[in-house]
């Protein structure tokens, strides 16, 4: 079988994109034969050589996945978690080795991707791609048109500015004293959303991703999970490409 080198073999085998790949193998967390390998040209021959990372061993998986999820409040979108809370791969059982695509934090609930193609995670969640992610936010307060427009037109949230995002006032409610926006973003800064609200002044009540690159869990009930469909998958790849253009 022909050479490749590891960090192809990597992505192929869900361990990560092609390019968090290169982080761990000059991390040293890439064991080839038993020896760990810190050369990013070294090549493999699959069929003959042992490779590991965690202390597990790696294999490609032939069959690619592509798994939306419905997250409900309360889980975490990681692997591992330090204090054992419970995690999104809890929900989703299949056979394959899948990982998040992205993260949404704890109190968030909505739209998650998972798969076990490394170089689709990189392709949804790098931001030259600039795949469109919608939430929609319920805040505290009755939200005011030019508060709208400086989200519209990017606001500093602390350590950054954001990029210009689309957003809708959905609804506000007097008698409660609580507004819903709608707001699509194609970043992805830690708790984004929630600084963009604050930025303007709101507290953030409650969080839910309804779409990622258009697809939506409308008809996907909180924790359950389906398979994206080949034109699904397709549409976040040549959305990518374009955008990338």
């Amino acid at each position: 079988m022909e050479k490749v080198r590891i960090q192809k073999y990597l992505a192929e085998a869900g361990v990560a994109s092609r390019r968090k790949a290169e982080e761990l193998i000059q991390q040293g967390k890439i064991k080839v034969n038993g020896k760990v390998t810190t050369e990013l040209g070294t090549k493999i021959n699959p069929e003959k050589d042992k490779i590991e990372y965690e202390g597990n061993l790696v294999r490609t998986q032939s069959d690619k996945i592509y798994i939306l999820l419905n997250k409900p409040i309360g889980y975490v979108t990681t692997a591992k978690d330090q204090f054992n809370r419970d995690s999104v791969l809890d929900l989703v059982k299949v056979k394959q080795r899948v990982v998040p695509v992205g993260r949404l934090d704890m109190y968030t609930s909505g739209a998650l991707l998972l798969t076990n193609d490394g170089d689709f995670v990189y392709q949804v969640t790098h931001p030259k791609h600039e795949i469109e992610k919608t939430y929609t936010v319920t805040i505290r307060g009755m939200v005011q048109e030019e508060a709208v427009e400086q989200l519209r037109k990017g606001i500093n949230i602390g350590d950054y500015t954001t990029k210009p995002a689309k957003v809708k006032i959905l609804k506000t409610d007097k008698e409660k004293n609580e507004s819903r926006l709608e707001i699509t973003i194609h970043e992805g800064k830690n708790r984004q959303v929630r600084k963009m609200c604050e930025a303007i002044g709101h507290k953030v009540l409650a969080l839910h991703r309804s779409k990622i690159a258009g697809i939506g869990v409308k008809d996907l009930p909180l924790g359950k999970w389906r398979y994206l469909n080949e034109k699904e998958k397709n549409k976040i790849l040549s959305g990518s490409i374009e955008n990338k253009k």
